[in-house]
């Protein structure tokens, strides 16, 4: 079992996965500050007090706090609009820095070699071809 469980970890994908999440950790705390100490107090405050909700996490209707539950929901929309955008602009940056195509190479042309192939090619059919009519003139 424990030959196993040490082929399990060392496989490839494992291994992917978990720097994947370790990534995806880090991504998230700045993707958070981005929004928290950028977004919310430059765009969002701003919207929110002329809307004249700016503390909409504590509207609340005989106990039930509507107003958290709208906060969250906002505060997804906010981060996925980042992230959007983040995911928008590193694939622009990525087309920038990928190599141009080659373009398509012609046919280089043929050797001395495959020149004399194709003439003694083209002599051997015409040959077949003399000697089938004449077979069928006999």
């Amino acid at each position: 079992m424990l030959r196993q469980f040490r082929d399990f970890i060392a496989r490839g994908n494992v291994m992917d996965l978990a720097v994947a999440v370790i990534l995806g950790g880090a991504f998230s705390a700045i993707v958070s500050s981005l929004v928290k100490d950028i977004i919310t107090p430059g765009l969002l405050n701003p919207v929110m007090e002329a809307a004249q909700v700016e503390r909409l996490e504590a509207l609340a209707w005989n106990g039930i706090r509507y107003g958290s539950f709208l906060a969250a929901v906002l505060n997804f929309l906010i981060i996925a609009i980042v992230i959007f955008l983040l995911v928008r602009i590193v694939s622009n940056v990525q087309k920038q820095f990928e190599d141009e195509p080659e373009p398509e190479k012609k046919d280089p042309a043929p050797s001395t070699e495959a020149r004399l192939l194709t003439q003694i090619r083209d002599l051997l059919k015409q040959q077949a071809e003399v000697g089938k009519s004449a077979d069928e003139q006999t």
